[in-house]
């Protein structure tokens, strides 16, 4: 079937809102298809280089932030501390494994989620399930749990402001690494997490400090960083929006990294024949419930050219059960053929809810899964090349565990997530140092 944006109509859309009027929907996505775009075709060709060379185990991917950004968090200080944290990690990560790492958070278009049913609650006050603030609002009410096709304006212009500071943030003096010292260390408790992180912070300053005056010329690009945006593409008449062709092909230029998730990556379903047709670099969420079979075809159908950079396999299984399902995907992927990056996902498979009815996940699992995950690839043969977190620069208790100890009766102090918990700043940091204890012992093992 020949692609055209519009073309993935014509196959089983999953996870969409049921709007009710839809002449104000027309208006809106007419609107939204006129707006200027939010990035731009060169930063997404960067960015599937980027990929390409993670792949292959020359960089590494640390893509993270929040399950569900909110329109009321759109806000100076919070945008600064999810890239703060990002950056804090991003340095412990090229310190500790001597690679560069691309910075990619999921911010200025992560408005959408995914639900396991369609209503909640029961009799009188079953309502729509919340869906993101680009859909609906969290509140318990009729009128706010109706999708309301307006938000998705504001979510354009929420994304628009988001990425506009993240920008000036990142090209300015928040990155400079002459100065990390404003990366502050408030959220963390653990001293000795204090203590290695400042280590790192010195032994890089004092390596600018020689090669700068030895060398005539100035480092460059000690001031300033990379950033790149990633959401799910799940609304599918929105991505649709702002699908734009260029010379070079069709992107879609809302952001720079569209993956589809794990509820509608069916090989014959609307998202797969959506992201198959544009330049975009794409994610792929896959579990246990993915057959090698299937994956293979939606791989033939969205990398009909095995392009490098073209597609990252995000896998998320649980601790419990990457051992049994991964290798089998792992070979699967390797006779296709096709050069993906294999990251992995260490949330969704190890989430559980407490005994009053708080989702939380444990720090312990989240890095269990995690190191499972190198230590196959490494069996195989196959590069693990990043990490899909979900996290926040907020000192929040949504996940137990970790460095602080944080258990369930801890979660009530500052549980804040609508939909999903996440890592707090510390441990996010934290799972950051592991990550470069794995791998430094799994390199001295192979000495």
């Amino acid at each position: 079937m020949t692609w055209n944006p519009s073309s993935w109509q014509a196959f089983d859309a999953r996870q969409q809102p049921s709007y009710d009027d839809q002449g104000e929907l027309a208006q809106v996505l007419q609107h939204v298809a006129m707006m200027p775009p939010l990035v731009t075709a060169w930063e997404i060709d960067r960015l599937r280089r980027h990929l390409g060379e993670a792949a292959k185990g020359h960089r590494f991917l640390l893509q993270g932030g929040d399950c569900a950004e909110r329109f009321d968090e759109c806000r100076p200080e919070i945008i600064a501390n999810r890239l703060k944290v990002l950056l804090q990690m991003s340095l412990v990560l090229i310190y500790g494994l001597r690679l560069p790492v691309i910075r990619v958070g999921r911010l200025a278009g992560q408005y959408a989620k995914p639900r396991s049913a369609d209503f909640e609650g029961d009799g009188s006050a079953r309502l729509p399930s919340y869906r993101g603030d680009i859909v609906n609002a969290p509140e318990f009410n009729p009128e706010a749990r109706r999708p309301d096709p307006r938000r998705m304006m504001t979510a354009y212009e929420h994304s628009a402001m988001t990425l506009n500071y993240v920008r000036a943030l990142g090209e300015g003096g928040f990155a400079d690494l002459h100065h990390p010292e404003q990366w502050d260390l408030d959220f963390v408790t653990s001293e000795k997490l204090r203590d290695e992180y400042q280590s790192i912070v010195n032994a890089i300053l004092d390596a600018i400090r020689f090669t700068e005056a030895v060398s005539p010329t100035p480092l460059s690009n000690t001031d300033r960083v990379s950033f790149f945006t990633s959401h799910e593409a799940l609304i599918l008449p929105y991505e649709e929006a702002f699908t734009r062709a260029t010379k070079d092909g069709v992107y879609n230029l809302s952001t720079h990294f569209p993956w589809v998730g794990k509820r509608t990556n069916s090989r014959d379903s609307a998202h797969i024949e959506y992201v198959r047709g544009i330049r975009n670099p794409i994610g792929l969420k896959i579990g246990a419930d993915m057959d090698a079979t299937d994956l293979k075809s939606i791989l033939d159908r969205v990398d009909p050219d095995y392009e490098d950079g073209r597609v990252t396999l995000i896998t998320r299984f649980g601790a419990d059960d990457i051992e049994r399902d991964l290798p089998r995907l792992i070979e699967a992927v390797s006779a296709s053929g096709h050069p993906v990056l294999w990251t992995c996902d260490p949330m969704h498979g190890n989430t559980e809810v407490t005994e009053d009815g708080l989702k939380t996940r444990q720090f312990e699992n989240i890095l269990a899964e995690l190191e499972q995950a190198f230590d196959i690839h490494h069996v195989y043969g196959t590069v693990l090349g990043g990490v899909h977190l979900e996290l926040t620069g907020e000192n929040v208790t949504e996940c137990t565990g970790g460095a602080r100890g944080l258990k369930a009766k801890d979660l009530h102090e500052a549980y804040e997530s609508q939909v999903d918990p996440r890592l707090n700043a510390e441990q996010a940091l934290e799972m950051a140092f592991s990550i470069v204890r794995k791998c430094r012992t799994m390199r001295s093992k192979n000495v």
